[in-house]
């Protein structure tokens, strides 16, 4: 079992509501206040760290609508066949946290699949179980999970249209969130709701990042702490101030296959884009010198580092 993670700073007062998309200056003032309460690391306070998650989530949420021609629209409507094929192509190699999971279903068990994509973890889960229930909310999403529901031949998974936590939905053996929480500006409710829902275990899976990565070394740069993203270590806190004390197992295929870039300012824009940082360009000289510094260039390429890994989060519901 993991102890507490030691790291201590304010909360985050600048914060606005998910629905609205906030201009460049707003943003700036967000990361000011992230850099002021990271240099100030009042240890006698105690972080918020579901306010830590909302920040990173709302920074992220409003650069992916300036770039959007309709804020409205379903992002993966492009993308959702592709995503399938990327995560066929990562599934074709065995990993722990699915050996784990399935170690776990039995066939009399129902299963509660959240943010269920296209149904990658719902048609690996229903031979073992009684029945799953897919909640997805990207209709495109859906489609393709339908079509592959229909090629495998798989009847006894449920597909519920709509966003976690608002959906309703009767009590599960086993609830799953694999990398599906990282757009919930309110991870505790997420959270609650899942235990409200779980009659024996919860997973998460989530993306833990290195703290020697790049994208992490950026973020203490620009806000002066070590969190890029929403993430394990910030959700694990939470689980903890939830007085959720919960196992982890650390994927044992290690750390993720790392990016590639064609050039240095396609490396750039991928910088910008992860960190909310499109509009303003006064990190792009350090963002570009950090590039050159970290990036390998190899076979006209440049390679970035391998810092990411997934971990697994269960706990049983009720404890």
């Amino acid at each position: 079992m993991l102890g507490c993670i030691a790291l201590s700073v304010k909360g985050y007062p600048l914060r606005a509501r998910h629905e609205e998309t906030l201009s460049p200056g707003v943003i700036q003032g967000k990361i000011r206040a992230l850099r002021m309460d990271w240099r100030q690391n009042r240890v006698a306070e105690t972080t918020d760290w579901n306010a830590l998650w909302k920040d990173l989530v709302e920074i992220k949420a409003n650069s992916r609508k300036r770039r959007a021609l309709n804020a409205e629209a379903d992002i993966w409507a492009d993308r959702a066949h592709d995503f399938k094929e990327s995560v066929k192509k990562r599934w074709v190699r065995p990993d722990s946290s699915r050996e784990f999971i399935l170690s776990k279903i039995d066939a009399d068990s129902t299963v509660l699949d959240i943010g269920a994509g296209t149904g990658a973890w719902s048609i690996l889960m229903a031979p073992h179980a009684k029945h799953v229930t897919a909640v997805e909310a990207s209709g495109a999403m859906i489609g393709v999970m339908r079509e592959s529901l229909l090629a495998e031949n798989i009847a006894n998974v449920s597909i519920i249209p709509g966003s976690w936590p608002d959906v309703p939905i009767e009590p599960h053996d086993f609830s799953l969130c694999s990398h599906a929480m990282y757009d919930s500006t309110d991870l505790a409710a997420f959270i609650r709701r899942m235990v409200a829902c779980t009659r024996r275990l919860c997973f998460l899976l989530l993306r833990a990042p290195s703290l020697d990565g790049i994208r992490v070394e950026a973020a203490r740069h620009i806000w002066n702490k070590p969190f890029d993203s929403p993430n394990f270590i910030i959700a694990y806190n939470i689980l903890l101030q939830l007085g959720i004390y919960a196992n982890v197992q650390m994927e044992d295929t290690g750390l993720w296959k790392p990016r590639k870039s064609s050039t240095l300012q396609e490396a750039l824009a991928d910088m910008r884009r992860f960190l909310g940082l499109e509009g303003l360009d006064q990190y792009d000289d350090y963002l570009m010198n950090l590039l050159r510094r970290r990036l390998v260039c190899k076979d006209g390429q440049y390679i970035w580092p391998s810092e990411v890994r997934s971990a697994l989060v269960y706990w049983q519901a009720g404890d």
